[in-house]
């Protein structure tokens, strides 16, 4: 790891900085809104602070004498709005970006890539799908090149037209905010505090942004603007160009490939939910019209059989009875989502979300080609500011074999790890103890209403008052509730998960944001899908028989906040854009979250509703373009930042995909009515349960309902209007009153729970067999990008490392007392000696 300039110790306090490092220049606004530079309009703007409050004046001239110290150029402004404010420009010069470069390990380019691009097998109808590409006289497909990461002394090896525009204004922005994370503001003894993100914390600065590079809606005509926000809005944000791909590369270039590899994978999934949602349709047309036709929707509304039924009471004392073939409606809609289809379509979507997963680790594979990310994990990724600052302990690098500080011993991991963990089960357990104190408040608060409600009180309510019910009242006042204590516990712990991941101090920025990731997701999953695995699995399971019923929850409500910012006006660039939204500090967490809840909704609980992949990609469609707009029209520039995929929502997703078979078998199982029919149909619809060998689905419903004696009614449970009614049915496989096993469950009974249990076995284990037959056949990294990455190191050898094959000999020929001493010798041909196995181990990759 380099030793970089931030480390150097200040020997100067702030009270002691000269004038020149104190106050960095000032500047009058030079009248050119849109322009990126500082008034001498040669130095380029790679960074924005904002200040307001003089009485923190001390930390942030010091700040900003650290700044310069370590190479950068500053330009203060006043703003033109508000004389309060002031808005300081960052610059970095040539040898500084040089510098930074190096150390990040920043790659570019060494030469134009000559492998040919392999023609595309739809270019016969290119006439037609050019429509549905970004227009390429606007966005046009960028020079392909071989890349490596910069070295500072081999400038002539690498592809420089122009210094000014070598480096992209996006790697100027993050090598300055490299710089701004750990220049120092106070140093007292040996406690040193450093990092913009303190400063913006205490309140010393207001805001630190890079620049867009111009209005959304406006073509900039400064020279050296690329428009590339512009282009952005025309051709990916504006709600013209909903049909049009997305111009991925140039996403990538202008917000960096974290924000680019989201923009692809949700692009990608929603390509792939395509595919989900005609299937799904499919599946939903064949219930629609089969819902007319099934024998059981039949029987259900035949007034000979379902109207001659009388069907028990569904709550005691306050219901009444009532006949089988007032629910005909019902039982035709059901008809359409509990069909033969359904079992096909959940089979379906468990290998879809197989296919899923494992094209798009290959399209992830060609992105980290092409955005140069292949190596990027393989580098050692800088520490975080706030871990450098914390290391007090010295351990020795298994890797390396050199000491090296750390914030803690192993000890110590262990307890900040443990304390993180039992923190977030705490949090789980939390909700988890609040859906059972509502579910524990429905049963309490219903009878209070039910005592309260009855028809004698209501006279005053009487056009309401089949609507103002003991089940209404009771689920309205507890979904009320569940909403605001979801709410409450979800603000709160956001900030808990937060001070965890802070307190266990993760060493990088992909260690932070993926523990933070993984707590916040295991809460959210709890939340979002408590109310879903409740009403799929315990909703009504603990139903008995007449006189010994129970209640049931309904599912949480999920609200969504947008928020606008004002339209831009006539200002200087920089502080148009402090006129934005700031960015969150988590980044594009609740962006993935939302669409992964979305892909367990789609995945875990399709079988119950099979026009969720229809619904989500109409959904998607939308998501898309309006994530689009209000990163390119409403919020400042995003720092742009590498990424090589996404992260740990890959694990998740995975996860996700694993679980979704097993619930989705479940809910044919336990939830539908598909399996007591096939039961019926092949083992108790023939002889010797009737008195014929075919089968048929005819008599389902009759041999699905049993039998209950009103006359076991309890004083506590029977129904106050007397009706004289006799025998009553109910949903059970129960045997009848007189038999010596009267209420107790039948032969039918357990025939069914055995073939559920067998469903279940079967179909998640050919399911799983055929997910890791897919996942075997199809290999992450296509064939082609194999080999172009082997092509591209072998190149790099060559090209960054053959001319010291060729000098270093010659200029120790021309120094010929070089070689004088062993040391010499080596320091002559030892170079060459090494260059020659590096060129041999490249070769070798081609092979």
């Amino acid at each position: 790891m380099y030793k970089i300039m931030e480390e150097e110790e200040f020997e100067f306090q702030p009270t002691e900085l000269s004038d020149d490092l104190c106050f960095c220049p000032q500047a009058e606004f030079n009248n050119k809104p849109d322009s990126l530079f500082f008034n001498d309009g040669v130095r380029r703007i790679d960074f924005i602070l904002v200040y307001e409050d003089e009485d923190k004046k001390e930390r942030r001239e010091y700040f900003e004498a650290s700044l310069m110290k370590m190479g950068m150029e500053l330009e203060a402004t006043q703003s033109v709005v508000d004389d309060k404010l002031m808005f300081i420009k960052v610059h970095m010069p040539w040898d500084v970006l040089c510098t930074y470069a190096e150390v990040l390990h920043i790659k570019v380019p060494i030469q134009p890539n000559d492998l040919a691009s392999s023609s595309s097998p739809w270019r016969f109808f290119s006439c037609i799908t050019k429509h549905f590409y970004p227009n390429e006289e606007l966005i046009s497909k960028e020079t392909e090149y071989f890349t490596a990461p910069f070295e500072k002394d081999r400038l002539d090896y690498f592809y420089i037209k122009e210094k000014d525009i070598f480096f992209t204004p996006a790697m100027r922005s993050r090598m300055a905010y490299y710089i701004l994370s750990r220049a120092p503001y106070e140093i007292r003894g040996n406690i040193k505090k450093f990092g913009i993100t303190k400063l913006l914390d205490g309140g010393v600065y207001k805001a630190a942004y890079p620049l867009h590079d111009c209005r959304f809606n406006v073509k900039s005509t400064e020279q050296g603007c690329p428009n590339e926000r512009y282009l952005l809005y025309e051709e990916w944000a504006h709600p013209k160009s909903f049909y049009k791909m997305q111009p991925l590369d140039l996403i990538r270039k202008y917000y960096g490939e974290k924000i680019g590899i989201y923009f692809a994978w949700l692009g990608f999934y929603t390509i792939m939910l395509t595919l989900a949602a005609v299937v799904g349709l499919g599946c939903f047309i064949y219930g629609y019209k089969t819902q007319e036709t099934s024998t059981w929707s039949k029987e259900v509304c035949d007034p000979q059989i379902g109207g001659n039924i009388v069907m028990c009471p569904q709550c005691d004392k306050f219901c009444k009875y009532w006949r089988l073939n007032t629910t005909c409606e019902a039982s035709k809609k059901l008809c359409i989502f509990d069909n033969f289809g359904t079992l096909v379509f959940a089979v379906f979507m468990s290998i879809w979300v197989t296919l899923f997963l494992e094209f798009w680790k290959r399209y992830q594979a060609e992105l980290e080609y092409e955005w140069d990310t292949v190596e990027f994990l393989e580098q050692e990724e800088p520490p975080r500011p706030e871990y450098e600052a914390k290391c007090s302990y010295e351990r020795k690098n298994p890797v390396t074999g050199v000491k090296e500080k750390v914030p803690y011993t192993a000890c110590g991991r262990c307890i900040r790890v443990s304390i993180g963990i039992g923190t977030v089960l705490f949090w789980i357990l939390l909700i988890l103890a609040s859906i059972v104190a509502i579910t524990v408040y429905r049963l309490a608060v219903f009878f209070t209403f039910s005592h309260r409600l009855r028809n004698q009180d209501l006279k005053q309510l009487e056009p309401l008052k089949e609507y103002v019910t003991p089940q209404m009242a009771t689920s309205v006042t507890a979904s009320l509730i569940s909403f605001v204590v979801i709410m409450i516990l979800n603000i709160l712990y956001e900030r808990v998960a937060i001070w965890i991941t802070d307190f266990e101090l993760p060493r990088t920025k992909t260690d932070y944001e993926n523990s933070l990731t993984l707590k916040m997701f295991l809460f959210q999953f709890v939340n979002y899908y408590s109310s879903c695995f409740y009403i799929a699995f315990a909703k009504g399971k603990a139903v008995s028989y007449p006189g010994r019923l129970t209640l049931c929850l309904v599912s949480n409500l999920i609200s969504r906040h947008c928020t606008r910012v004002g339209s831009e006006k006539v200002i200087p660039r920089w502080e148009q854009d402090y006129q934005l939204q700031p960015v969150s500090k988590l980044g594009l967490f609740y962006e993935y979250l939302e669409m992964v809840i979305q892909f367990g909704f789609v995945t875990l609980f399709v079988a119950s509703f099979p026009l969720a992949p229809v619904l989500a990609l109409v959904n998607n469609l939308f998501e898309i373009r309006v994530d689009a707009w209000k990163i390119t029209t409403q919020f400042r520039r995003v720092m742009p930042e590498k990424a090589q995929d996404i992260g740990a929502w890959q694990p998740i997703l995975q996860g996700v995909a694993i679980l979704a078979v097993a619930t989705n078998a479940m809910i044919i199982a336990f939830t539908s009515d598909m399996i007591p029919r096939l039961v019926y149909y092949w083992s108790f619809s023939v002889y010797p349960y009737v008195d014929h060998y075919n089968n048929t689905m005819a008599g389902y419903i009759n041999s699905s309902l049993s039998i209950f004696d009103t006359r076991d009614f309890t004083n506590s449970s029977r129904p106050f209007a007397d009706t004289g009614i006799t025998t009553c049915r109910y949903r059970d496989f129960r045997y009848p009153p007189g038999h010596p096993r009267q209420y107790e469950h039948n032969v039918y009974y357990w025939h069914v729970v055995a073939a559920k249990m067998a469903f279940i076995i079967v179909v998640e284990h050919i399911v799983y067999l055929t997910k890791f037959i897919l996942s075997y056949m199809i290999p992450d990294v296509p064939y082609a990008v194999k080999e172009q990455i082997k092509r591209e190191k072998y190149l790099t050898q060559v090209i960054l490392h053959e001319t010291n094959l060729k000098l270093k000999p010659l200029m120790c020929a021309l120094h010929p007392e070089s070689l004088s001493s062993h040391s010499g010798v080596l320091h002559c041909f030892g170079p060459m000696l090494k260059q020659l196995h590096n060129l041999v181990d490249a070769s070798v990759l081609l092979v």
